[in-house]
This record gives structure tokens, C-alpha cells and sequence, in this order.
């Protein structure tokens, strides 16, 4: 099994198991816990080291714990579990995963729109209106600029890319004249 698949029934047994509770925090107390990792560079080594028995790290993530009395039951669960198995490793893609999952069952959908230059607030608007037409969802709108687009744009929702730029129609040209 791949570290993202892993990740993803980490994720989703997170999420389940926080359905009755508040998902918000239990977002935020696992984003806590991944941050100080990505802060705490020898925490990072110690925890993430295969050199290191499961046993000692379990000890680690119980006294770093201890610091965090508000922290979630379920994420204190779910960090001693990955400790035992020795998978802190898949904890920033856990992360990612478990937002995406709060995000989706709130009727949010991420999307990323991607300029040759930048959008002024009222075509921002637009997209966004539309896009929320066309996902029959709530659009969280990341921007992006890529001069080498040329013109138009590149929208990605979730796993599907729009390409409407100047460059990809310029490419799709080439390439049928060159098969022509």
C-alpha cells in the first residue's frame, strides 16, 4: 500500500470517528501537532527516525501530548497509533487528506485558477460564480500567475484540469499540423 493510501484510511478513520464531535477542532488540534513537527526540526528527526523503536517514540508523542491538555481524544488516539506503528511519516499528508474530507462534507470544493496575469477583484468574482454554478458547490478559489500561459486560463478542480490558455491552444495547433 502506498503512503498516500495509507494516509487517506488514516484520514478517513479520523474523520469518521469525529463525526459526532467538532470536526473544526479536531482539524486544528491535528494541523497543531503536524505544524510543531515542521517547527521542531530535532522533534522531527526523533520522531521520524526508523533507527528509533516504536516504543520510544509513542513515549515522545505521549509527553508532547501532555503540553497539549485541549487537544482532541481521537487525534491524541490517532498520533499514539501512528507512534506505535512507527507512520508519523504520513501525519502532513493525513493532514491534507482529513481537510479535503472536512471540505467535501461541507459542500466546499477547492479550486485553482491559473492567469497569464493577475485577475481584478470583479473577474475573480465571476469565475468564482461560475464555478460554483458549474460544481453546484462552494468554491474555496486559489489564484496563480504563469506569464508562459500567454492568454486565458487553467482551472484545476480536484483531480481535473480546464486548460482554455493561449499556450495549450497553440500547442494543440502544432501538433495537428504536424500529424496533418
Amino acid at each position: 500500500m502506498t503512503d498516500y493510501a495509507a494516509a487517506t484510511r488514516y484520514a478517513r478513520a479520523l474523520f469518521e470517528a469525529s463525526l459526532d464531535g467538532d470536526l473544526s477542532s479536531t482539524e486544528q488540534d491535528l494541523a497543531t501537532f503536524a505544524e510543531l513537527l515542521e517547527e521542531h526540526a530535532i522533534l522531527s528527526r526523533a520522531l521520524l527516525n526508523p533507527a528509533i523503536p516504536p516504543s520510544r517514540k509513542r513515549a515522545v508523542v505521549e509527553a508532547v501530548l501532555g503540553k497539549l491538555p485541549d487537544c482532541a481524544t481521537v487525534v491524541r488516539r490517532l498520533l499514539l497509533m501512528l507512534a506505535e506503528r512507527d507512520r508519523l511519516a504520513l501525519l502532513p499528508e493525513v493532514r491534507d487528506v482529513f481537510h479535503d474530507l472536512l471540505l467535501d462534507h461541507r459542500g466546499i470544493v477547492h479550486a485553482r485558477v491559473t492567469t497569464a496575469e493577475p485577475l481584478d477583484p470583479g473577474r475573480l468574482a465571476a469565475i468564482t460564480r461560475t464555478l460554483e454554478t458549474a460544481t453546484g458547490r462552494e468554491v474555496q478559489l486559489e489564484t496563480a500567475v504563469d506569464v508562459g500561459l500567454v492568454g486565458g486560463m487553467v482551472t484545476r478542480i480536484g483531480g481535473t484540469v480546464f486548460d482554455g490558455s493561449v499556450a495549450h491552444h497553440i500547442t494543440r495547433l502544432r501538433q495537428r499540423f504536424m500529424t496533418a
